[in-house]
């Protein structure tokens, strides 16, 4: 850790404060912790560039993240990129004070994190991802708004991801006293990692016996023979004697494996060359060569009695940063090592699967810190040579061992089935693995879809270090509730307080409330013949309450609070006013009859404007419905309207949707035609190849902007008989992944020219939002002259639009 500011700093209102030593080491990486005492706004800046005294935020025009604690008189955190508002909330734990509070804010590739508390990484509060991170900030400037604000305290941490700086997974606030020596290491974040073990006696076993005093001098010979040191392989000793060498050159040695850098005065190099050559040490003997090879081309220094300073240049990119990256270790080896078990200390093993591999201590213990207790702390397991895991996936375990020896997720685990993905994810949580949860957590985050965020809210709700994660599926769900409550069951097995922030949660969209009310009753039953409230209502004929929901019948009475009866038909809302429901639960019919006369009496209370049962979900979908074919109902229709707006003229020319063909673009091939709502006698498709087969089709895109639930679509046959009858009506979001909303094989419902047809989507897929749309020939026509003819005129979508 940096070291600790012992003097009192305060910021005048409209100031900032920029200092040398507050600046990040690796741009785009670091952590700030710091004291603070104000009334209101401290604000921390960061900057690819230190300002100057009088800079202040509001006036920059270069990248920058800004972050306010106690913003709006001290009620809401706040977050600005380039100088725009991102993040504006309420209710977080974080709040100034009159007397000082200790916060920490990192930054990670554009993860900004927000904690409170002495030590950086505990205490999360608040986390924010940014889509396009500004990788290269680096300076950290203290502002305040227009009150003084006082900083002491004031560090700089490093994010390197193998220490245990970013060791946040492993919650200590259940234990009364924190122990001394894991208290200790956290106070030393920066030396987590292979650094801490270095002349470590914990978990060596070899040693030295160096110089005329004989001293005893620990190391690791997995480490060693990684960095060189190849007699290990026909010794088998476990203790070199060196009288020749000195303690000094010895150490300089181990620390130039162990950290990648070391300091020595030059009259030493000579002897450090010839120890590095005798254990094979190239890197290091190369690098004494280019330092000798300098004094003599420049006499002076001979005589300058200064250190020499050597580091390691790694040959991978300088963002790689993890064990064993950065440091003279032979990768190749040291994964020879983790496959033969050379040089291993401990068997690992699985109940219930067998043995595992053998290993080694030290790779476990610098990679977890729960490992280094286990094997340092008195445990069975610190004299034994066999370890033993309960409730472990063995598949899961190998992945993180094989990421302990090679520093990353080789390329045939980095995508990984849903299952194992968050089995992985919950071991190097538990066992602070830091970076392979960020792997993890990340990898989540980039396949998330509808079908996976059940699966992934059940195992994270319970892991404190995957709030963001956990969030994002929550938001995930309530964006997808109608098909998330439908295509699955899994839901009803999600913790109460998880579905209970997602029926609350500001971006629920559902295509109608009747949805949002089947989705509760369904929940609290955990039955899945009573999906929708008829069926209940049947069921309470000869049942109760109680032995219908059982013990969620109390969940299902704050539930039904979420429910916004108002935006139910009247005509439903007087069926449930003489349901069963309303008859056996009193808050259903209170919410009920409330519903009922805020629509025909409005609402009076002194809350009508605060209370959201009475409001429109601000994201829900607009219905198009179908009734014929050929009707004004709908999308490409209300786009040509400009949904809504003003008459009808054709979308495309409008440029409110783009159609496009598998043909380029010619007179009986024109995107124009299919929403023109004009016959067309001769209006096609032409074939293509594509993954060497043929095929032929048509495709709307709705527009940025927009999406449909699409439930009902419509075609109609140009003036041709090249009537279709293999193809599918597909859906997507980026109009390169496509979905199946309709399959048709052999279907002959189109047989005559000029013919409308239309067909209804139903299963679960008629539930999710797409942007894309398109029919496409998977086998050829009915003419043979032109098989693979797409011949339609016209094309329209129907469903829920937003």
């Amino acid at each position: 850790m940096e070291k600790k500011q012992k003097k009192f700093l305060t910021v005048a209102p409209f100031e900032c404060a920029w200092r040398d030593d507050l600046r990040f080491r690796e741009a785009g990486r670091g952590c700030v912790a710091f004291d603070a005492f104000a009334h209101n706004d401290v604000t921390i800046v960061f900057r690819e560039q230190a300002g100057s005294q009088h800079y202040h935020y509001k006036r920059d025009n270069s990248p920058h993240y800004t972050v306010i604690i106690g913003s709006h008189r001290n009620k809401r955190l706040h977050i600005e990129v380039d100088g725009k508002t991102v993040v504006d909330v309420a209710g977080v734990d974080l709040y100034c004070s009159s007397t000082f509070q200790s916060y920490w804010i990192s930054i990670f590739d554009g993860l900004i994190s927000i904690g409170k508390g002495r030590y950086p990484f505990q205490n999360l509060v608040f986390q924010w991802l940014d889509s396009n991170p500004n990788c290269s900030v680096q300076y950290v400037g203290l502002s305040s708004w227009d009150r003084h604000v006082g900083y002491r305290n004031v560090n700089v941490l490093p994010l390197t991801q193998n220490h245990i700086s970013l060791w946040k997974h492993v919650d200590c606030g259940e234990y009364e006293g924190v122990d001394d020596e894991l208290e200790e290491n956290l106070g030393h974040y920066e030396n987590w990692g292979l650094e801490n073990f270095l002349e470590n006696w914990e978990l060596s076993d070899v040693f030295f016996i160096v110089g005329k005093e004989e001293k005893a001098v620990p190391a690791h010979k997995v480490i060693l023979a990684a960095s060189g040191f190849h007699d290990f392989s026909s010794s088998h000793e476990d203790v070199f004697h060196l009288q020749d060498v000195s303690y000094a050159v010895l150490h300089a040695l181990l620390e130039y494996i162990y950290t990648g850098r070391t300091m020595i005065p030059e009259s030493h190099l000579s002897s450090l060359k010839a120890l590095s050559l005798r254990f094979e040490v190239m890197t290091l003997v190369k690098k004494c060569e280019e330092m000798i090879e300098r004094f003599k081309l420049n006499k002076k220094l001979f005589n300058s009695g200064k250190n020499v300073e050597i580091s390691y240049q790694s040959s991978r990119l300088p963002c790689i940063t993890v064990f064993p990256y950065r440091l003279p270790i032979d990768v190749k080896r040291l994964n020879h090592f983790c496959s033969t078990g050379e040089y291993s200390d401990v068997d690992i093993y699985i109940e219930g699967h067998g043995f595992v591999a053998r290993s080694h201590k030290i790779i476990l213990g610098l990679w977890s810190y729960p490992f280094t207790k286990m094997f340092t702390n008195g445990m069975s397991e610190s004299a034994s040579s066999k370890v033993c895991f309960k409730d472990v996936c063995f598949e899961a375990f190998s992945i993180m061992l094989d990421f302990m020896y090679g520093g990353e997720v080789y390329k045939e685990d980095s995508v990984l089935v849903d299952t194992l993905l968050l089995q992985l994810l919950f071991l190097a949580d538990q066992f602070g693995v830091t970076l392979l949860h960020q792997e993890c957590c990340k990898t989540l985050l980039e396949h998330l879809a509808e079908d996976s965020v059940c699966p992934i809210l059940q195992v994270v709700s319970s892991v404190p270090s995957c709030k963001l994660i956990e969030e994002t599926c929550e938001r995930n769900f309530s964006m997808h509730f109608d098909y998330c409550t439908t295509a699955s069951f899994d839901f009803v097995m999600l913790e109460e307080a998880t579905f209970g922030n997602i029926l609350q949660h500001p971006d629920l969209t559902v295509t109608c409330e009747e949805r949002v009310l089947n989705a509760i009753l369904l929940y609290c039953s955990q039955s899945k013949e009573l999906n929708a409230w008829d069926r209940v209502d049947e069921k309470l004929l000869n049942s109760t309450p109680e032995l219908i929901f059982g013990e969620r019948l109390k969940s299902l009475d704050l539930f039904l609070s979420f429910v916004r009866f108002s935006l139910l038909p009247h005509e439903v809302l007087k069926k449930l006013e003489r349901s069963n429901l309303s008859r056996h639960i009193t808050t259903f019919l209170q919410m009920v009859k409330e519903a009922i006369s805020f629509l025909e009496f409005g609402f009076t209370g002194p809350d009508k404007d605060l209370n959201v049962r009475f409001q429109h979900r601000r994201s829900s979908f607009r219905e198009l419905q179908f009734i014929c074919d050929g009707d004004s109902n709908g999308l490409l229709y209300f786009a040509g309207t400009s949904y809504g707006e003003h008459r009808w003229v054709n979308p495309v020319l409008s440029k409110r949707v783009s159609i496009t063909a598998s043909s380029p673009v010619s007179r009986y091939t024109d995107p124009k035609v299919l929403v023109s709502r004009t016959y067309q006698g001769t209006s096609f498709a032409g074939p293509r190849v594509e993954d060497g087969r043929n095929t032929a089709w048509w495709m709307v895109d709705i527009g940025h902007d927009h999406q449909l639930m699409c439930n009902y679509y419509t075609l109609r046959q140009d003036g041709s008989r090249t009537f279709v009858r293999c193809w599918n009506f597909q859906g997507s979001l980026d109009g390169k992944n496509w979905s199946n909303l309709r399959v048709h094989e052999n279907d002959e419902t189109i047989c005559k020219p000029g013919q409308f047809a239309s067909w209804p989507i139903i299963g679960p897929n008629a539930l999710l939002p797409f942007r894309f749309f398109r029919v496409v020939l998977t086998e050829p026509t009915t003419d043979v002259a032109n098989p693979w003819s797409f011949c339609i005129c016209f094309f329209e979508l129907y469903g829920y639009f937003r």
